[in-house]
């Protein structure tokens, strides 16, 4: 295993000193899925979830989240993002969300977090928004299925199992 690099030589937390870094074009995708009964999924198909435009608050969650990051985890760089976009695709089969988000930046970290970040926020608001219709929603796969840029270069992620 590698040496973690939020921990000091006396196994404390630290920040990382990224100040020796290049500043360099950075990507991350992150994707989650909000598993939901197929009801459910019809209330937002039509639009009748009784708090609203459910897509829309979730998306916007999500990219408000993305921005505050290093507040909410611990040791995160705060990050002049310059981009971040939170989607949605509803899927009949199996019934649920599945939330895509992407976020960039130009600096001398990435932005994994950001977008690991985004799409969980943004699923916990599906869930919020819907939860009066069905409290027997699960949030899966949270992951980061996409990096680009900086030291370690680009990250895909493999298939997951099963499909969704």
């Amino acid at each position: 295993m590698s040496k973690l690099s939020h921990i000091n030589d006396k196994g404390e937390a630290r920040m990382v000193d990224v100040s020796e870094k290049a500043t360099t074009a950075r990507r991350a995708v992150a994707e989650g899925f909000v598993a939901m009964r197929p009801s459910t999924l019809e209330l937002v198909e039509k639009g009748e979830a009784h708090k609203g435009d459910v897509i829309g608050t979730a998306r916007i969650a999500g990219i408000m989240a993305a921005k505050r990051t290093h507040e909410l985890i611990p040791l995160c760089h705060p990050l002049a993002i310059t981009k971040a976009t939170v989607d949605f695709t509803l899927s009949q089969s199996p019934p649920g969300i599945l939330v895509k988000a992407e976020v960039k930046v130009s600096s001398q970290t990435g932005v994994e977090m950001e977008a690991l970040t985004a799409v969980s926020v943004a699923c916990l608001t599906l869930y919020d928004m819907l939860k009066a219709a069905d409290k027997s929603m699960t949030i899966e796969g949270v992951r980061l299925i996409a990096k680009d840029g900086g030291k370690s270069g680009v990250y895909r992620a493999g298939e997951r199992a099963g499909g969704a």
